[in-house]
């Protein structure tokens, strides 16, 4: 008969270069605390040559969760990420942009020119000695200066490389560029957006990076889980086209089983119905108290069923049309959506957006007011998400952090986006053991800038 005893647990994936595997505590003295033991991967260096938004938002959440991220930049290709500039009036940091501040923030930058071989050799160094390399370059752009997988595996087995091009580095479109409207339209998500008849529609705020820069983070995570059972790194090539894919799962199914695309159903479901947003009284001021002209207010309203559709009803005070035959089922409600939005609509124009889900959050209908993206900073239930940040002395910027806690605090804590090459003498030193000769040399070389 086997061993029955109970496994060992991995209470950490590194500690002075090797990962740890320990038997768990048999007692609650012996066992740690979260916040003791520091955030999860404290210890875990990740290298990044990374731009835009997919590659900086994978690293930004690893550092997020302790991870030592260093940055691999230079002046002569500053990062393009962010379509938010700050405006005259802003007091804050200007050498990146908005988005970069918050997407680079935790992290460290070590400015090192790649076009140079003493550059590139340094670059080697730094991989050699990092437990994670990630880059969303073109398929071929790291290869051409031999900081590849294939070059690097040899030097360090255990290295975890991910590569997030657009397309992936294998098949017939490893060579296509790509951006965040060119991955919507290419893998559908436009045509599963907007209403029938509508052109293609696009979700504004980069989709595919960020669902690419998350997959990434939990790749590195699992491959991290996978190295400390085999003592070896991996290869993890990312499609961000494929990303976006994936999240299209159900849609993909019922086209394969009914040999035809679901009709585009704009705010609507085919689960429930009425289900829409709704205009809603206008205000007298302003929603986001700037003296700026939008004072529109809508509510989004989601009836999922029988039981919800009495509960609007009874909410609408009991009206005569809502009893009609035509309404009493799902389906009955959905050949008929016009009919009920236009009754519905009449109702929530009557009354302003807090009131009309109020009343309806009473009477356990589904039902939430719009907020424009100012409402959500500045009101309470978005401090944990929007959370203040020093940076530079003296000027708070808000930045957005992980949406979950972990044991009590034991997330890193938050840091400023690092200046351009601010760290590099530290890293070159802790990760690589440059001497201060050796960094001297490459400076009066003019590598590292």
């Amino acid at each position: 008969m086997g061993d029955t005893s109970t496994p060992p647990c991995y209470r950490g994936l590194r500690e002075n270069g090797e990962e740890m595997a320990q038997p768990a505590a048999k007692n609650a003295q012996a066992t740690k605390s979260a916040a003791e033991a520091g955030p999860p991967l404290a210890g875990v260096r990740v290298l990044a040559f990374t731009h835009v938004l997919a590659g900086p938002f994978c690293g930004r959440l690893l550092a997020d969760l302790g991870a030592d991220v260093v940055m691999i930049e230079t002046s002569g290709r500053k990062d393009r990420i962010g379509a938010t500039r700050a405006d005259a009036t802003y007091g804050g940091r200007r050498d990146r942009t908005l988005s970069g501040l918050n997407t680079n923030r935790g992290k460290r930058s070590a400015a090192i020119d790649l076009k140079t071989p003493a550059g590139r050799a340094a670059a080697v160094r730094l991989a050699v000695a990092a437990d994670a390399l990630v880059e969303n370059f073109s398929a071929d752009a790291l290869a051409r200066l031999e900081l590849d997988y294939a070059h690097l595996k040899p030097l360090n087995p255990r290295l975890i490389y991910v590569s997030m091009s657009g397309y992936g580095h294998d098949g017939p479109r490893r060579s296509w560029t790509s951006m965040n409207l060119n991955l919507q339209a290419y893998s559908g998500l436009m045509m599963a957006t907007g209403r029938e008849g509508d052109p293609p529609t696009t979700i504004a705020n980069s989709w595919n990076d960020y669902i690419g820069g998350l997959h990434a983070c939990f790749a590195v995570l699992d491959a991290l889980a996978a190295r400390v059972r085999t003592g070896q790194g991996c290869n993890l090539d990312l499609s961000q086209f494929e990303c976006g894919v994936a999240t299209l799962g159900p849609l993909l199914l019922a086209s394969a089983v009914n040999g035809e695309a679901p009709p585009r159903q704009g705010n609507r479901s085919p689960q429930a119905a009425p289900q829409g947003v709704y205009r809603c009284a206008d205000r007298s001021t302003p929603p986001d108290g700037r003296g700026r002209a939008a004072t529109d207010e809508w509510c989004a309203i989601s009836v999922q069923g029988d039981g919800q559709w009495g509960a609007l009803v009874r909410a609408l005070g009991d009206p005569e049309w809502a009893h009609d035959a035509l309404y009493r089922t799902l389906a009955g409600r959905q050949r008929h959506h016009d009919e009920i939005d236009a009754h519905l609509s009449a109702w929530t124009r009557a009354l302003a957006a807090r009131e009309v889900e109020r009343q309806l959050r009473a009477a356990g209908v589904p039902a939430r007011r719009m907020r424009r993206i100012q409402e959500v900073v500045d009101e309470p239930d978005g401090a944990s998400v929007f959370q203040p940040l020093e940076d530079p002395p003296g000027w708070q910027m808000t930045v957005t952090g992980l949406p979950f806690t972990f044991g009590g605090g034991a997330l890193a804590p938050r840091r400023p986006a690092p200046y351009l090459g601010e760290h590099t003498r530290e890293v070159l030193a802790e990760w690589a053991g440059f001497t201060d000769a050796e960094i001297a040399d490459l400076e009066a070389q003019g590598v590292l800038t």
